[in-house]
Formats: C-alpha cells, sequence, structure tokens
C-alpha cells in the first residue's frame, strides 16, 4: 500500500474520532462520552510512532479546538503532550498486555481532564461537577474493544 493511502486511513480515523467528539447525544449521555481523539492518539502513536507525531497531534488539537470553541491551543498542547509521553515510551507500552493499556488509556484520560480543568480555570471561573470524570470509566471500557478495532483496520488496509 502507498505512502498515500496509509495517510488516508490514518485521517480517515481521526475524522471518525473528530466525529464522535461532536456528536450531539442525551444530556444524560454526554457525561459518559470517551476521549475519542486522546484514544486515537494514543492508538496510532502505539502502533506508527514513526508516521504519527508530535505535529500530527499538534494539528489534530488546534481544529479539535476550533470544532469544539474551546480556548485555542488547549487541546492542542495538551494532545501534543500525550503524543510525546506516548513518543518516548513506546518500546515499553508495546509490551504492556491489553489490561495494562487500558489502565495507561484510562491515566492519559484523566490526565487530559485534569489539565483542561486546570488551564480552564486559569482562564475563568468554572466549577467542577462529579460527573465531569465519568468519561475516563468509559474510555477505560471501550478501549479494549476500540484498540481491536484500529488493529484490525491498520492490518486490513496494510498500514505501515
Amino acid at each position: 500500500m502507498s505512502l498515500l493511502s496509509n495517510y488516508f486511513v490514518i485521517y480517515m480515523t481521526y475524522f471518525a474520532g473528530l466525529v464522535c467528539a461532536i456528536f450531539p447525544l442525551p444530556s444524560i449521555l454526554n457525561a459518559f462520552r470517551p476521549d475519542w481523539m486522546i484514544l486515537i492518539i494514543f492508538y496510532w502513536v502505539l502502533a506508527l510512532p514513526h508516521r504519527v507525531s508530535i505535529g500530527h497531534a499538534f494539528i489534530l488539537g488546534v481544529i479539535f479546538d476550533l470544532l469544539l470553541g474551546s480556548t485555542l491551543g488547549m487541546h492542542a498542547l495538551l494532545f501534543s503532550l500525550l503524543a510525546y509521553i506516548v513518543i518516548t515510551n513506546y518500546q515499553l507500552f508495546r509490551y504492556f498486555t491489553i489490561v495494562q493499556t487500558t489502565l495507561i488509556a484510562g491515566l492519559f484520560s484523566l490526565f487530559s481532564k485534569l489539565i483542561l480543568y486546570l488551564m480552564a480555570s486559569g482562564l475563568q471561573d468554572i466549577i467542577l461537577h462529579k460527573s465531569y470524570f465519568w468519561s475516563v470509566f468509559s474510555s477505560m471500557l471501550i478501549w479494549p474493544w476500540f484498540f481491536l478495532m484500529l488493529r484490525f483496520i491498520r492490518l486490513r488496509f496494510k498500514v505501515v
């Protein structure tokens, strides 16, 4: 498969993640929305650190900020930091079991929620609700199936 088609598959998963992140849900389910972009960045940087880099994560973060209407650069900084951590430790993370990577994905999701809260609270007065962290558990719950689905896509389309 050519380099262009490899990137096409990766970018299509980015697009699907962006759509899932902004897709309207009922208000009772909105707190349980998984952190799709964090999971996608975690997977692709872990699977292909030579193709997906910190620059990809930064651009995705800027696009995500524009889509959500949040302060420009918040998600870009967060996604870049996530990609940096995964790139520097990808050889270690690859030897982890699916349960261990689920815990790592949950830690990344929790870390991102805390960092976003701290950045937002520095800019304006906001109240932290308990439901803010429920998406961490839903992200951990779907990670094993999400990982297997993205691996199937990567192997099916021969993304290397």
